[in-house]
């Protein structure tokens, strides 16, 4: 085993924060990794107009973000493949096999998938109705002139909404959150901001309005019904896993459970689970992953 011919010592999918800090440390362990990515490295964190849980005294996604790439395409012991995706993973024994949409396959002892999530739709979310085609943009994205003087119905509770209030300290709008009860441990640290309130629901209706504005009829969990306008709709839903497809395990929500892999699969970042997408968390899951992998590695030559 020990003299079987690989690509790499690492195959990484995904170019997010989990997946760079995976090759960060793969490379600082003389590893060698193929990072794959569809789009550019760190892409949701340009998006992101600001921070205040990490590390490094970066106060935007945007920054970070900059520094991650320069750091990563310095990095000598990562080959990138950018714009490519995988259309297949394969484990086995003694390798696994991942195939790009090149037809190309590549190979390694383990491959790290760190390709996060992306975000849901209200046609996803069984507690809201809403006209078929409809598209909203998330919160996150809306800019300043969106939101000055203007009341915003916010579908769902996810973190983005204190992403955004973080952003536009001054905006003088009002959030009108309408969120499920799954939603609610994530509302807490925009509670006591004077500009949202919160409309715990069972099921919410969405309609176009007069012009521009949207109108929504709630049905809280007694049933009471109350109809509500809006200037504009914005989603903060959360997520779903953009996991590849093969051999990987999945839950009934689509996440994919580290302890449920094949052992030469690791899972980092937002796959996970949805209870740990932040930054950090994710930084941390890909450089521990890395050394997983590292470690494992060494034990299997010593054994060959």
């Amino acid at each position: 085993m020990a003299d079987m011919l690989y690509d790499t010592d690492l195959i990484i999918i995904g170019g997010g924060p989990a997946g760079c800090a995976a090759a960060r440390m793969a490379a600082s362990v003389g590893m060698r990794s193929i990072l794959i990515e569809p789009d550019r490295l760190c892409r949701n964190l340009y998006r992101i107009p600001a921070l205040n849980n990490v590390l490094g005294g970066y106060s935007s996604g945007l920054d970070l973000a900059d520094s991650i790439a320069t750091e990563l395409t310095g990095t000598d012991l990562c080959r990138l493949e950018l714009g490519r995706h995988v259309t297949a993973l394969r484990a086995d024994d003694v390798h696994v096999t991942v195939t790009v949409d090149t037809g190309a396959r590549l190979t390694a002892p383990y491959v790290i998938v760190a390709t996060g999530v992306g975000p849901l739709h209200p046609r996803d979310a069984t507690w809201i109705t809403a006209p078929d085609g409809l598209t909203l943009t998330p919160l996150w994205q809306a800019e300043t002139d969106d939101a000055e003087g203007r009341t915003l119905l916010v579908l769902g509770g996810d973190r983005p909404i204190g992403t955004f209030l973080r952003a536009h300290p001054t905006t003088d709008t009002r959030l009108l959150v309408v969120y499920p009860a799954a939603d609610a441990y994530k509302i807490e640290e925009i509670r006591e901001d004077p500009r949202v309130t919160l409309l715990p629901v069972e099921h919410v209706t969405l309609s176009p309005a007069e012009g521009t504005s949207v109108s929504v009829e709630a049905v809280n969990q007694g049933d009471a019904r109350q109809m509500m306008t809006a200037d504009a709709a914005y989603l903060s839903i959360g997520n779903a896993p953009t996991a590849p497809a093969g051999d990987l395990t999945r839950d009934p929500d689509g996440y994919c459970p580290p302890t449920d892999q094949h052992p030469r699969v690791i899972v980092a970042g937002d796959l996970r689970s949805a209870r740990f997408q932040r930054i950090m968390t994710a930084l941390g899951s890909g450089s521990e992953a890395a050394l997983h992998a590292y470690y494992a590695r060494r034990e299997l030559l010593a054994k060959g």
